[in-house]
């Protein structure tokens, strides 16, 4: 009767054994359940630049992915417009945040261009999203060859992005016309000499046999006799030899 005790004894102390075992066994796998699927809260990063937001999200072991670009007036360029899911939301660790980036504002204020030279204008107009438009040259005292007098729209106007803006671009003060004498049957010495003094160009001369004539006079000429030429236009000459 007494070993029928003591067996029962044991009976009661193993199963009280067995279910301490089974007790920390599942407490251990349910807080191995519980880290793996760790709930945080998403924080507000819009407004933030992209290398803030994933600092801010880092601490929470959060990624970012960003899902998109929009123009935006109200929030600056390359910073957060939206996110999803949205601040306050609870989700698991490592897991990532949907963000929508901001490029800017849709429209662009257009700069001073006059007296700029073209290039800067057009290095200018690209980097904040504007486009050159129509381009017309006339004569000017007042600004060197390539500078800008004037343009459309004018200075501080609103427009949108990737609007044209158009050109008055200076050719420089403007060079007087001379009619171009008739050097047919003169002596070429005397001509160059007479050209050259006056501030024109005889770049080429160019000696060729002609049946009858003495050498040194002038067959042919370019430009014509009565052709419009300014000082900096180069002139030609065929002289026999």
């Amino acid at each position: 009767m007494g070993n029928d005790k003591s067996y029962w004894y044991l009976d009661v102390i193993n199963v009280l054994l067995l279910m301490l075992i089974f007790f920390f066994s599942g407490a251990v796998i349910s807080s191995q359940i519980i880290l793996n699927g760790e709930i945080v809260y998403v924080p507000d990063i819009t407004g933030k630049t992209i290398e803030q937001a994933r600092t801010e999200l880092k601490k929470r072991d959060l990624g970012l992915v960003v899902s998109g670009f929009q123009f935006s007036n109200e929030v600056p360029k390359n910073r957060i417009i939206t996110q999803y899911p949205a601040p306050g939301s609870r989700i698991k660790v490592n897991q990532s945040i949907s963000v929508i980036i901001s490029s800017g504002s849709e429209s662009v204020l257009v700069p001073n261009f006059v007296g700029k030279s073209l290039e800067e204008a057009v290095s200018l107009m690209r980097r904040i999203g504007l486009n050159r438009g129509l381009l017309s040259q006339i004569h000017s005292p007042r600004y060197p060859a390539g500078r800008i007098i004037a343009q459309f729209p004018s200075p501080d106007t609103e427009v949108e992005r990737n609007s044209q803006v158009n050109f008055l671009v200076s050719q420089g003060e403007s060079e007087p016309t001379f009619l171009m004498p008739d050097f047919i049957g003169k002596n070429v010495d005397r001509v160059v000499t007479f050209m050259k003094k006056a501030g024109f160009k005889v770049e080429d001369i160019r000696y060729v046999y002609y049946p009858g004539l003495e050498k040194g006079v002038i067959i042919k000429q370019s430009p014509p006799g009565g052709y419009p030429i300014q000082k900096r236009n180069p002139i030609h000459l065929e002289v026999s030899r």
